[in-house]
């Protein structure tokens, strides 16, 4: 509008354009936002891939059909189980053929390498039910009457610890709820079970396994490095925060009640000299040494891409880079390059990277532009990885970790009380130990809980950092 029109429209009118001239730029941006929100996916974002229906992918390209029938081909290798031990075997049955297949003659003899044909059977499920009858004399005496003791490490319950320890793994490894291990105790291993006896024995496996968890929390401040992550989940009502700390040795899950760094601070310590890989999450930025997580920047990228615009041509340029990064890293780790070569190979990527950040500082507008300059601060954390072989340029270890703590809480809600969250961190951080170091965490919580009842100390996992 011109000036000159602009000057002979009431004042009274200039108020309501203004208004309106505001009213408009405002829904501008709720619509950019909202297309924004709109194109978000695993590939362009954090959500995770649950997040997408599998059928909402993009399309896979069009390949020629093949003339081949479906199935294994002709020739390929073959799989099969292998054949166990001899003196694994639980019962040898020698057969030999009473007469000859053609003639019918008698056959004697033995074959020094018979044909080997192994079958796998469960034994019937019965529970082992010990009784103690503990009996009650008077005494002739002064008329009192005692009781017998039970021996040591038995427990004053109906549940022995390896039981104990397989129902809480139904629960916390294999993700069943309550009702369905109960269910299961009952149906298929004869023991009469209901809901309210696998609260009580999640209790006991907290208890016995929270020695082995603390020592967990004390040796986390003196890693040299920790991949990190959090995540949202319940407790009762409430919004809680799941976080997960990977080292080489361990992985320490904690439920917290906020997603703020001083929750960082108090798993890590504040005096923390370590290096923390990240999602790029400002809870960490108080960490001197950092490693940004590149597989979360790649994603990043690829959403400025999709916006369009120039934001497309930096995002595309800063893609290209992370893909780069990749390829090198992945030799690497398969053995093709050395780690001299991928670090010669990867400082050629720094100026780049640098010079298309600084771009997008300066030619693109609100949250395209924020994104580069919250990278561009933090240039020095993006090769961290290249000088400490513990650190990835990734934190996949992390999620890895956390993957099944989620699929756990979609399936169960959350926790409903403040020990259910204990018993979830607890035994999220022995299983996922127990896993980095090739130990069997059945055995390892059934010495647990044996240790629980007959009151000796509990075992211990290696923390060494």
């Amino acid at each position: 509008m011109s000036p000159e029109l602009w000057k002979r429209i009431p004042p009274e009118a200039q108020v309501i354009f203004l208004e309106m001239a505001e009213t408009i730029k405002r829904l501008e941006r709720r619509v950019e936002e909202l297309e924004r929100r709109l194109g978000m996916n695993p590939q362009n974002s954090s959500l995770p891939p649950s997040s997408e229906h599998p059928h909402a992918q993009q399309p896979k390209p069009k390949r020629k059909s093949s003339s081949r029938k479906r199935g294994g081909q002709q020739g390929h290798k073959k799989h099969q189980r292998t054949l166990v031990p001899p003196e694994q075997v639980t019962e040898t049955i020698t057969l030999r053929p009473p007469h000859c297949r053609r003639c019918r003659g008698k056959l004697r003899g033995i074959d020094p390498q018979p044909l080997r044909h192994q079958v796998f059977e469960l034994p019937e499920i019965k529970p082992i039910i010990t009784e103690y009858q503990q009996h009650r004399l008077t005494c002739p005496c002064c008329g009192i009457s005692t009781t017998a003791s039970l021996p040591v490490g038995v427990p004053q319950g109906q549940t022995g610890p390896r039981l104990a320890a397989f129902t809480v793994l139904l629960m916390a490894y294999f993700r069943q709820s309550k009702r369905r291990t109960a269910l299961f105790l009952e149906a298929l291993c004869q023991i009469p079970c209901r809901a309210a006896l696998t609260v009580k024995l999640q209790n006991i496996a907290t208890e016995a396994l929270r020695p082995c968890y603390e020592p967990m929390r004390a040796a986390l401040p003196r890693s040299d490095a920790v991949a990190m992550d959090e995540t949202p989940s319940k407790q009762e009502r409430d919004k809680v925060w799941l976080w997960t700390a990977g080292t080489k040795r361990f992985t320490l899950f904690q439920i917290a009640d906020s997603r703020k760094a001083d929750v960082s601070k108090e798993l890590l310590g504040a005096k923390f000299s370590g290096i923390v890989t990240s999602d790029r999450y400002g809870g960490y930025d108080w960490v001197p040494r950092q490693q940004l997580c590149w597989a979360h920047l790649l994603r990043d990228f690829q959403s400025r891409v999709d916006v369009g615009g120039k934001a497309k041509t930096i995002g595309k340029r800063l893609r290209t880079c992370a893909q780069r990064l990749f390829h090198h890293w992945h030799r690497y780790r398969a053995g093709t390059i050395t780690r001299g070569t991928m670090r010669r190979n990867l400082r050629k990527l720094w100026w780049p990277v640098y010079e298309a950040l600084e771009a997008g500082t300066l030619k693109l507008r609100g949250k395209q532009a924020g994104m580069c300059q919250h990278i561009l601060d933090r240039a020095d954390h993006l090769w961290t990885f290249l000088e400490h072989e513990d650190v990835e340029p990734t934190n996949n270890a992390s999620e890895r970790a956390l993957r099944h703590a989620v699929i756990w809480r979609k399936l169960s809600f959350g926790t409903q009380s403040d020990s259910g969250s204990r018993f979830v961190e607890t035994l999220l951080s022995v299983i996922e130990t127990c896993r980095q170091q090739n130990r069997n965490v059945f055995a390892f919580v059934t010495k647990a809980v044996q240790a629980h009842f007959n009151g000796h100390p509990a075992p211990k996992l290696s923390f060494g950092v």
